[in-house]
């Protein structure tokens, strides 16, 4: 692990957590997933769609070059699809269903009713709320077993 040179083992708690974070399905120990991801991706983003592209463009939007800080956008609450991150008086939240449940390092607690209305700041990086909008559907289970 951690070799120089190489890629970065990073492990999530879900693939929520993951897309939050800014980062794609592994191409070496998920290949399945990574090949139905660049599949969805392919469709929403023109251009090449290697590994590295992918790497670069969810970089740009995760991270403000200049305060190196993790960017964050809005959204209609109603329009985020299950499994996209908001943050709300800096405690992450996991939109499933009709609920937005509480993210910690070990799982999903408790949770609130999903706001009909008003405008969500989101965690997730634009270009992964339209991979998860478009029935993101990966082989392992998208979510921790804690999500309700």
């Amino acid at each position: 692990m951690m070799q120089p040179g190489r890629f970065t083992e990073l492990f999530f708690l879900d693939e929520a957590t993951a897309f939050a974070a800014g980062h794609r399905p592994c191409a070496l120990c998920r290949r399945e997933d990574y090949g139905r991801f660049v599949e969805i991706w392919r469709d929403l983003q023109p251009g090449p769609s290697g590994a590295d592209e992918i790497d670069a463009r969810l970089h740009a939007e995760r991270i403000n070059p200049t305060t190196r800080t993790q960017r964050h956008h809005d959204e209609p609450f109603e329009s985020l699809p299950e499994g996209a991150m908001v943050i709300d008086d800096d405690v992450a939240f996991l939109v499933a269903r009709d609920s937005l449940q509480r993210w910690t390092p070990t799982g999903y607690e408790g949770w609130r009713s999903r706001p009909r209305t008003g405008v969500a700041t989101v965690i997730t990086p634009p270009s992964l709320v339209e991979v998860l909008r478009r029935g993101w559907d990966p082989v392992v289970p998208l979510l921790h077993p804690s999500a309700e």
